[in-house]
């Protein structure tokens, strides 16, 4: 056994160094801190090649004493404790005063500060935590602090870093959990050259999250107010409708503190319970008060992790103060008619800015505000409309002339609202299919008349009716019947139906399989891509679609730009925003930020290291996207053709590991009838 021994002080300071500086997003958001904590109202971060050979903070704070500046970079010294009191309570970002002898460990480090009553300041070099002299230098009031070669020597902590863009990408997001923490402080941050982000420093945390999330982020956001318990929460939460793929939107801060904490993400996603779509996360900027006290701080050498001595009391606080918010949030959706010609609509009852989107005038328009009509308006009155003529409760759209009895024809498309469309047309109605669709990928249902759709299949004038649960195994069909053969299927199983418009129920001797028809097919897209090469058919789309991504997610998403003209998408930057200028047809055009985000997650949960990996990620999502969904109405030939699949052992799993089908035998299903 080798004798024990006290390590080196070089290379125990290079050991502490790897607890607190893990890339340049580190660096930078140690040196942030410390700005803030000097009291500055204006920190500009500048880096250049992602922060690895240059990073640059500068602030207007106090400054360093000339005659502390050696000191400050020794281990263990700090200006925000005195004594073993003081960690009951604290009140500052940083206080173990490991941050600049870490820095300054794997780094050549220059510094510049300068104190209110010094009437020059002062410079030091330090190179691998060895501090050169103190000499004079003239600079204005505050600290600059310069890092260059990051871990230059450390070459087995240099071999992993990533791509200038993706560590530039980690110094921009620090940058904007800064501005966001502190909206009294004006954070610059400039990236090669070019500056990114400017916010204006007014204390107002909307004027933050408007400059650091963007104009359509800010407009989907409600405030949140509540205090009590001594615990305060303020900030901003998303709408239902405007909640995201991913958490990455989530910003939470203790006491100005960025910090991770699943307490306060549960309690803010338990509010939306019942009021966002499955699959979404809101997005959020809270800031929760409370006493120094109630919460540790001391407790993860990054201090991005905290305790709190009253769980149940902080989860009480944001669970209701954002409850209440989505509560006061009296604001729905609204709707559009686009691109309709309105029959039988005066001119005068055009519909202006003053008005409401379907209703007629609205009370303010008239110069009654908040004074209720007397007499409630009278539902229309159903009239004769001539063939052709569309109508839509009390308004009539122009649609295609009526077709002949006994002949289908598209007669118009419609997106889903709150009304119900109530179509008169001559004849039965069939959904046009959208051009360009490839084949098999099926179109969600739009509505019709009797609020059933079918599933178009490509050079087909319409599917042809089959009855399924009145066969039987091994019968034949009649062909003078006018029914299409479906797929043969294998002696013992029967295609009995579809339940709930997403589980396809099969019968096999005296066992009974529900299948999830989304999954299974999911599944089939997938090994059909993988095995045969995935050739999307790509269209360029008339006005690029825009995607507000975080820093990350954009970033890695320009890093693998190369994989995604593979699977159809031709995406460019367009300042903080992505815009998509071609996209598989398997994507609605609607659907192309979310597709994005999904593809971004995923590239970032796998680091996007191995290209083998990464392909089948982006297979995942796209095999996802023209699958079958679940509520969707589906032809019985395609539901026939996905049992057949699983039936014969093809099809097992989805891409993600879920279980395609359960079994139900007979002998289960008779004990809940009580016949066993």
């Amino acid at each position: 056994m080798p004798n024990i021994q006290v390590l080196d002080p070089h290379v125990a300071d290079l050991i502490a160094a790897g607890e607190v500086v893990e890339r340049p997003a580190s660096v930078a958001k140690e040196l942030m801190e410390n700005a803030i904590d000097a009291g500055a109202s204006a920190i500009t971060v500048e880096i250049s090649h992602g922060g690895m050979t240059f990073l640059r903070v500068t602030d207007d704070g106090k400054g360093i004493p000339a005659g502390e500046l050696k000191t400050a970079f020794l281990r263990h010294a700090t200006s925000k404790l005195r004594t073993e009191y003081d960690l009951e309570a604290i009140g500052t970002l940083g206080f173990r005063g490991e941050a600049l002898a870490a820095i300054s460990a794997v780094s050549r480090v220059e510094v510049m500060t300068r104190t209110a009553d010094a009437p020059l300041g002062a410079s030091l070099a330090l190179e691998g935590g060895v501090p050169g002299q103190v000499e004079e230098a003239g600079c204005p009031l505050g600290t600059t602090m310069v890092v260059r070669d990051l871990f230059y020597n450390t070459p087995a902590r240099l071999k992993f870093m990533k791509k200038d863009a993706a560590e530039g990408a980690a110094v921009f997001a620090v940058v904007q959990r800064a501005a966001l923490s502190h909206p009294e402080v004006s954070v610059k941050f400039i990236r090669d050259g070019k500056q990114e982000l400017l916010t204006p420093g007014d204390g107002q945390l909307q004027s933050a999250v408007y400059s650091v999330l963007g104009r359509e982020l800010a407009l989907g956001f409600r405030p949140v107010k509540s205090s009590g318990e001594d615990m305060t929460v303020t900030g901003f939460v998303s709408m239902p409708a405007c909640c995201r793929g991913s958490r990455s939107w989530q910003f939470f801060f203790v006491n100005g503190r960025q910090v991770k904490s699943p307490l306060m993400a549960a309690a803010l996603e338990q509010a939306y319970q019942n009021q966002k779509m499955v699959g979404k996360f809101p997005g959020c900027v809270l800031h929760l008060e409370l006493r120094l006290s109630a919460v540790d701080v001391n407790v993860h050498p990054a201090k991005t992790e905290v305790k709190f001595g009253q769980e149940r009391q902080v989860f009480s606080a944001i669970y209701h103060a954002v409850l209440s918010a989505l509560e006061r949030d009296r604001s729905h959706p609204q709707v559009e008619l686009k691109n309709t010609v309105l029959a039988g609509v005066r001119p005068q009852d055009t519909v202006t800015p003053n008005q409401t989107r379907l209703g007629g005038p609205s009370w303010a328009a008239e110069g009654r505000q908040g004074e209720r009509p007397p007499v409630p308006p009278q539902p229309p009155r159903r009239e004769s409309v001539p063939s052709g003529v569309v109508q839509v409760h009390d308004t009539s759209y122009q649609g295609r002339p009526a077709a002949p009895a006994g002949e289908r024809k598209p007669v118009g498309r419609f997106s889903p609202s709150p009304l119900a469309a109530v179509l008169t047309p001559a004849a039965p109605a069939r959904r046009e299919e959208a051009p360009g669709r490839a084949t098999g990928s099926p179109i969600p249902p739009k509505g019709d008349s009797t609020g059933q759709g079918e599933l178009p299949r490509r050079n087909q004038e319409a599917p042809p009716q089959v009855t399924v649960a009145e066969e039987r195994p091994g019968q034949e069909r009649d062909a003078s019947a006018g029914d299409t053969p479906l797929i043969p299927q294998e002696e013992g199983w029967r295609l009995a139906g579809e339940v709930l418009n997403t589980y396809i129920i099969v019968e096999r001797g005296d066992t009974v399989y529900l299948i999830d028809k989304h999954a299974a097919h999911e599944r089939m897209n997938f090994d059909r891509m993988k095995a045969s090469g995935y050739d999307p058919m790509a269209q360029s789309l008339l006005a690029p679609a825009i995607c507000r991504l975080s820093a990350q997610e954009r970033e890695v998403l320009l890093a693998h730009g190369a994989l995604l003209e593979e699977f159809g998408f031709e995406v460019d930057q367009l300042g903080q925003d992505l815009a998509v200028r071609q996209a598989p047809f398997d994507v609605a055009v609607e659907d192309i930020p979310a597709t994005l985000e999904e593809i971004a997650q995923k590239l970032l949960t796998t680091g996007g290291a191995d290209p083998a990996a990464a392909r089948d990620e982006l297979l995942h999502t796209m095999a996802c996207k023209a699958a079958i969904k679940g509520g969707w109405k589906t032809s019985p030939q395609e539901l026939e053709r996905v049992a057949q699949a699983v039936m014969e052992g093809s099809v097992k799993y989805c891409p993600h590991g879920r279980p395609v089908a359960i079994e139900l035998t007979k002998k289960e299903l008779e004990k809940q009838f009580k016949r066993a």
